[in-house]
């Protein structure tokens, strides 16, 4: 555990963090703008116990970071040792061999207000970047030219890329995925994805079972299935909190969570997943067929007090509190906590169907943002107190 001093940070802005490709410590950036390299500590293995997927300055080709006062923060190696670029502040530096020197070398005027999300595309020299002013935008690393820009509806909030077929993924505050097609010098709007009823706070892309999971402020997490065509959208609940950040393991095919509630929650992907159905709408309970209270004529011809409605989370009808008095886990569902269902649902759901597909573990932190090593499997958290935390996973990723 590393601890900073304990100085008020400005509101919604969050440091970024990133494992060294060498084993001699860490880079931490902070809204105070200030870029450090740290010692590395031992890490350790109390409560968490698996993986997650973040940006590296050498493992990962595509390395991102979360804007911080007034800019955001990539990592690259540009080819074969010519030298190690950082950007802050959308600012670009070049690093030392031994990470103690920053040298400045190009900016990027790309926005007009605080860069929210940044992410360099090694495969095409490309900067992705999104700011508070609304904007999407992409630049040439190698000349800083501009190529093309894009309004999104709200302040974009997650940032990803597929690199195979060059769509960019945005989240943003109004809880939407935009999902746009870049060419050289201009952009296609492919589709929107709305599920999320607050906004998306991080994104993850899996490029190998093209999926992507967006977590929001509404503390779910979901899986949309884009390779599958089929428009399928898996919900995961398991957060009592907003998700701040999301990551994933592709050899273990393991997603991670972490949210406001200090919460590190390990989803196993490799199971099949059902969609959860949608909420019907009626007057009267579909199991037994009592008025709810807004059904007057009903509730005339009956002589009878009208009820609340509910819902059951397995098949979505709506139903009275009498026909619904049980509570179950539906971790296919997404639900690894009990949930409301109707008294059908629950004496038709078998104890296999109950068996959880997620762990959970306590990070003592409200977490902000995660860097995930998979050769070292080391998981490294930084949250709003300030501490940044170095976890050891190889118990559960190896």
């Amino acid at each position: 555990m590393i601890a900073g001093p304990r100085r008020p940070a400005p509101a919604n802005q969050s440091p970024c963090l990133s494992l060294c490709p060498c084993p001699s410590g860490l880079l931490s950036s902070t809204p105070r703008r200030s870029w450090r390299r740290r010692p590395q500590c031992a890490p350790s293995s109390d409560g968490c116990r698996d993986p997650a997927q973040a940006a590296d300055p050498q493992a990962d080709p595509a390395a991102a970071g979360r804007g911080v006062s007034g800019g955001g923060e990539y990592g690259r190696d540009r080819a074969q040792g010519r030298g190690r670029h950082q950007c802050l502040g959308g600012q670009e530096f070049l690093l030392s061999e031994d990470y103690n020197k920053m040298t400045p070398v190009k900016n990027y005027q790309a926005h007009q207000s605080r860069v929210t999300m940044i992410l360099f595309v090694l495969e095409l020299e490309w900067v992705l970047s999104t700011g508070q002013d609304k904007q999407f935008a992409w630049h040439c690393s190698e000349s800083g030219q501009r190529l093309g820009g894009y309004r999104t509806s709200a302040v974009a909030s997650g940032l990803q890329f597929d690199v195979e077929t060059r769509h960019v993924f945005i989240g943003d505050h109004s809880g939407q995925v935009t999902i746009l097609k870049l060419e050289q010098e201009n952009c296609t709007l492919v589709t929107t994805f709305r599920g999320h009823t607050g906004g998306v706070t991080a994104l993850c892309w899996d490029p190998v079972q093209r999926v992507l999971f967006s977590g929001s402020s509404d503390h779910s997490v979901i899986m949309w299935d884009i390779g599958g065509r089929k428009g399928t959208a898996i919900e995961l609940q398991g957060h009592s909190d907003r998700v701040q950040a999301l990551s994933y393991a592709q050899h273990t095919r393991q997603l991670i969570s972490c949210g406001g509630d200090g919460g590190i929650v390990v989803w196993n992907m490799d199971v099949e997943r059902q969609e959860t159905p949608e909420w019907l709408d009626s007057d009267s309970c579909q199991k037994c067929d009592q008025p709810f209270f807004w059904n007057f004529k009903q509730m005339w011809d009956s002589k009878k007090i009208g009820l609340r409605q509910h819902h059951c989370r397995k098949c979505g009808k709506a139903v009275c509190g009498k026909c619904s008095s049980k509570r179950s886990s539906i971790p296919l569902m997404g639900f690894e906590f009990e949930v409301r269902v109707c008294d059908s649902c629950h004496e038709a759901i078998t104890d296999e169907e109950r068996a959880p597909t997620a762990t959970f573990h306590d990070s003592k932190h409200n977490i902000v943002h995660v860097h995930f090593d998979a050769t070292r499997g080391w998981l490294l958290t930084s949250g709003t107190d300030k501490v940044i935390k170095l976890w050891d996973m190889t118990p559960v990723v190896s």
